[in-house]
């Protein structure tokens, strides 16, 4: 059984063109991680501003906060980029704050730490992500690679706002958790502090 049907599959690639590997960047070498993830995050609902500088992220968190009334921030976040709001419970604020761990390019995935409070990840409406340029890698199997050296109880891997087409088949988003997220990514050299737990 198993020789046939490894004989049927060899039968029906043999034509076919070898797919190149999924975990590298496309090979036009134009394109850097930074703009595909960029890409793919937003094709996924979410939503990306970048940074060249701390002061360019400040001036925009200044006015990005200005849309909440509280902030749930995640352990660990640098004093800079904490939105200088009133701190509520997850179950209560209106935007989370939190770092990604890695992120892939290919698949415009962010990796989370639970160690941050997976509430604070999932419960607000709104979840911003501060993303270091660092952090950023071609595909997930690099996102991941060496995490094991300090794994938490649980990684969420978040590519966008959460959504469900359960029923109907109409998708919606904000449905298992918020319902929009913005991934700032902080390019060279814009912050140079590791997040340590």
């Amino acid at each position: 059984m198993k020789d046939d049907i490894l004989r049927r599959v060899r039968a029906a690639l043999k034509d076919k063109e070898p797919a190149s590997h999924p975990g590298s960047l496309p090979p036009d070498g134009e394109r850097d991680a930074a703009v595909l993830f960029t890409e793919r995050f937003q094709a996924g609902g979410g939503e990306v501003v970048s940074f060249g500088s701390m002061a360019d992220a400040a001036v925009w968190l200044s006015d990005f906060a200005s849309q909440f009334t509280s902030a749930a921030v995640a352990k660990g976040i640098p004093e800079s980029l904490c939105p200088g709001l009133p701190e509520a419970p997850p179950a209560e604020a209106d935007l989370g704050v939190s770092m990604a761990r890695r992120a892939a390019a290919l698949t415009g995935t962010m990796v989370l730490d639970s160690r941050e409070g997976r509430a604070v990840q999932l419960l607000e409406p709104v979840h911003l992500v501060w993303v270091q340029a660092e952090a950023l890698t071609a595909g997930l199997g690099g996102a991941l690679d060496g995490l094991e050296k300090d794994l938490p109880a649980a990684l969420g891997l978040h590519s966008g706002p959460s959504k469900s087409s359960d029923i109907g088949g109409i998708t919606v988003q904000g449905v298992h958790g918020p319902g929009r997220v913005i991934a700032a990514l902080l390019l060279p050299g814009a912050l140079n502090a590791r997040q340590t737990y």
